[in-house]
């Protein structure tokens, strides 16, 4: 059969030709509706500003750094609590992961052990790469172009909580580094990376910085936590100053940069 033919022998509508919405030419369509699908949703939930948990698939809870897992859940259903206890009803600072397994799952599952919503942003994937249950079912999104998942990471983010992880951490925490660095955020975004020991080993920033490479201040876009106490009063007290009280002076807290 004709695919640009329809079963009453009139030509069929591009919009619903499936032959075409597959080709190249239609590339910018298939583009588009990564942007407007997820916009609409986010639209219809009122979901506004998230909290994005990049770590690892590889941490399982029961695994050699199932602490991280543990951590990362509990971080999310404790921040999860706080948001929602906001009364500022207009801001939710929803849970947002990349939808996947490891340290996806736990930030999915403790902002749901929280009975918040939560979203995923998965994409598709020849290994590892499977939606976990604990999203929000309206709110899980599969994804065919890495950068317009990660527009959504960036867009919407207020904060970004950063577990250990490999070549997809790496990418991702880059990305917003590199975005705030250059102004292209203009919000101001709180970013934590989570286990100092990890971070260190495997970035060492003050040789960037030795070399020229990068400034010095540019060591002072993210702090260090190795704990989810320590964790969630960098995301509360950042949160706060620069969206809940903006104009409001409020007390330094102990920064690990050690």
């Amino acid at each position: 059969m004709n695919e640009n033919i329809d079963r009453d022998g009139h030509p069929s509508l591009a919009y619903r030709n499936q032959e075409f919405l597959d080709t190249s030419d239609a590339r910018s369509l298939r583009i588009l509706s990564e942007y407007l699908y997820p916009l609409s949703h986010f639209r219809k939930e009122r979901v506004h500003d998230t909290i994005v948990f990049f770590g690892s698939a590889r941490t399982l809870e029961m695994g050699p750094n199932g602490r991280y897992y543990k951590d990362a859940r509990a971080l999310a259903q404790r921040i999860t609590e706080w948001s929602d206890s906001l009364h500022d009803t207009s801001r939710r600072f929803v849970l947002c992961s990349g939808g996947g397994p490891g340290i996806m799952e736990a930030a999915n599952r403790g902002a749901r052990d929280a009975g918040g919503k939560t979203i995923g942003l998965n994409i598709g994937l020849p290994f590892e790469q499977r939606p976990n249950p604990f999203i929000t079912p309206e709110l899980c999104f599969e994804f065919h172009y890495f950068f317009m998942r990660k527009f959504w990471f960036a867009y919407l983010a207020k904060a970004l909580v950063v577990f250990p992880g490999g070549y997809g951490t790496l990418d991702e925490l880059s990305e917003i580094l590199t975005l705030v660095q250059t102004q292209k955020l203009v919000k101001k975004i709180v970013v934590v990376l989570y286990g100092t020991t990890f971070w260190k080993e495997v970035l060492n920033f003050d040789a960037l910085v030795r070399h020229g490479m990068i400034a010095e201040e540019d060591v002072e876009l993210f702090d260090y936590a190795d704990d989810v106490e320590t964790a969630f009063r960098l995301l509360e007290t950042g949160l706060t100053k620069y969206y809940l009280e903006p104009d409001k002076e409020l007390p330094a807290i102990a920064k690990s940069r050690v």
